[in-house]
């Protein structure tokens, strides 16, 4: 009985530990699967984890599988997991071994009842925007305060509505309406031909030509708003010269022409928002800039004024400003004399007392070299181990690379990297385009006040010279009830004895002239029937 325990004990089988079979099982599946789309129910899922990791479960009827979502991922994906929803991942097979099972790390979650035109609609997405349509340096920037707004959709839904109604609170101007069917198979022609309609029209002709277009419709299903993901759509909304907003559905509803426009809005409202500004507020902007400006620049030239005067009268003589200095400067000079002897003096009783001796050289070499050989016989062990631990992650990592896996991560990279080239060549042009527009009003602003300044100033003196004019006329008496009398050869008559009888007089009211003769006289008054001196007396003049 011995001899045959013996004999069994004794074998040829390679011995292997717990994680060797681990990660040669995780290497197996991660090769043999690769990427997998799986469909199936989320089980067991109760959101994300503390760390941001998504854990859960995917299963049909006979079977279940581990799933888990990183934190990278899980805030990147446009569907969120839900408990109990059926759905297709995508992702790949791994094995996790603290626990000995299998799982798939899901990079994509798409609903399973829109899986095709989910994928269509991705393959569509790709295609373009390798075009480079949606890319944001060919967009456009909106005008700020635009004269006419083209809407390109549906004339008789709530949309138009509400879009007519938000535009004529903030800021009333022409709408003009391209009706469009925004349902169904025709969807993607009509809004098509009329954006390229707006850009057909002619600037001067008898349609005014919009500023900006809004595309817009209600929210819905996605194959109610299927009609705006068609290709002619978006190459339409691409080309067009003038710039597009696009209010599609709600703002969690996302259609390929919201990446072509030019702004996206949230809401058709959110639209009209973006469009216009609000008129009310901007002229009560520029009514309060105006006045701060004012009141600012006399503030500042008043301040500039008294410090100037004020600082003119403080203002010290060169002595007094440099005296104190000149007399810290020849204090200092006096010490360093002093310091520099002082400084040699203590330096020379330090070396004085350092003691040096071949003995003490001698011990301290001594222990030096003993230090240094120690540690080089340590040094063997140390790089064998090093190796060891540096060809044992090689031989971990070995297994995980593979060409495909670099070339995928190189062409992500260059992508990225091109993507942000062509971000920072546009953010570039936007800025310089916003700096000579700035440059170019403030060169307006530098030449426009002064003039303006001078003409309100002479209007004010013109104002402030014809009140005094009017003040020292005698026009303003004769408005009071008062007459001027003259005499024919113009002389003015101021009392009652330098008229004669029967002299022919002027007199002047504040609304004309009238002709008079001095009582006993028959004359008579511009035509008008002659004066009557009353009865027994002194003669009236009239």
């Amino acid at each position: 009985m011995t001899d045959i325990f013996q004999a069994d004990s004794r074998s040829n089988a390679a011995e292997f530990t717990v994680s060797e079979i681990s990660g040669a099982l995780k290497r197996t599946v991660e090769d043999a699967f690769g990427n997998v789309r799986v469909r199936g129910e989320i089980s067991g899922y109760r959101g994300p984890h503390s760390s941001g990791h998504a854990y859960f479960a995917l299963k049909d009827d006979r079977a279940r599988i581990e799933a888990v979502v990183w934190k990278g991922t899980f805030s990147k994906l446009k569907f969120k997991p839900e408990e109990g929803m059926e759905v297709i991942a995508s992702g790949k097979l791994t094995t996790y071994p603290g626990s000995s099972k299998y799982q798939i790390v899901i990079d994509n979650i798409e609903p399973a009842g829109a899986g095709a035109l989910m994928a269509l609609l991705e393959e569509r997405r790709r295609k373009l925007a390798a075009e480079g349509l949606f890319d944001d340096a060919r967009k456009q920037l909106l005008p700020y305060m635009p004269r006419v707004v083209g809407v390109v959709t549906s004339p008789t839904g709530s949309v138009i509505r509400d879009i007519i109604h938000r535009i004529t609170d903030r800021f009333p101007l022409h709408v003009l309406v391209w009706p469009v069917r925004v349902q169904g198979e025709t969807t993607g022609a009509e809004v098509a031909a009329a954006v390229q309609g707006f850009n057909a029209l002619d600037p001067l002709g008898a349609i005014p030509r919009p500023d900006v277009i809004i595309v817009a419709r209600g929210g819905g299903s996605l194959e109610d708003l299927w009609g705006f993901n068609d290709e002619i759509v978006v190459r339409a909304v691409a080309a067009s010269g003038i710039p597009v907003i696009s209010a599609v559905g709600h703002e969690t509803d996302w259609t390929l022409i919201d990446h072509a426009a030019d702004m996206r809005a949230p809401t058709p409202t959110g639209a009209a928002e973006i469009a216009v500004p609000v008129k009310a507020e901007l002229q009560a902007t520029v009514a309060s800039l105006a006045a701060r400006l004012r009141g600012c620049v006399s503030r500042n030239a008043d301040r500039k004024r008294q410090a100037l005067r004020a600082a003119a009268r403080a203002l010290p003589s060169p002595d007094q400003l440099l005296g104190t200095r000149r007399q810290r400067f020849d204090e200092a000079g006096s010490r360093l004399t002093r310091a520099l002897a002082t400084n040699i003096e203590a330096k020379r009783l330090h070396f004085r007392g350092v003691r040096l001796s071949p003995t003490v050289l001698e011990r301290r070499i001594a222990e030096v070299r003993r230090r240094v050989v120690r540690d080089g016989e340590r040094l063997p062990a140390l790089f064998r181990n090093l190796v060891g631990t540096a060809r044992s992650r090689f031989s971990r990592d070995a297994g995980r690379v593979t060409p495909a896996a670099l070339t995928r991560r190189l062409d992500g990279h260059g992508q990225a990297l091109r993507a942000l080239e062509r971000r920072s060549d546009a953010c570039m042009e936007r800025s310089l385009e916003r700096r000579e527009a700035a440059l170019h009003r403030a060169q307006l602003r530098l030449r426009i006040e002064p003039i303006e300044e001078n003409l309100r100033d002479r209007r004010r003196r013109l104002d402030q010279a014809e009140r005094l004019l009017r003040s020292v006329s005698y026009q303003s008496i004769l408005e009071r009830g008062f007459a001027l009398v003259t005499n024919d050869a113009g002389g003015l008559i101021r009392r009652a004895g330098e008229v004669s009888r029967g002299e022919a007089l002027t007199i002047e009211f504040a609304d004309g002239n009238v002709a008079a003769i001095s009582a006993g006289g028959d004359g008579a008054r511009s035509g008008k029937t002659s004066a009557k001196p009353p009865a027994g007396g002194q003669g009236s003049l009239f």
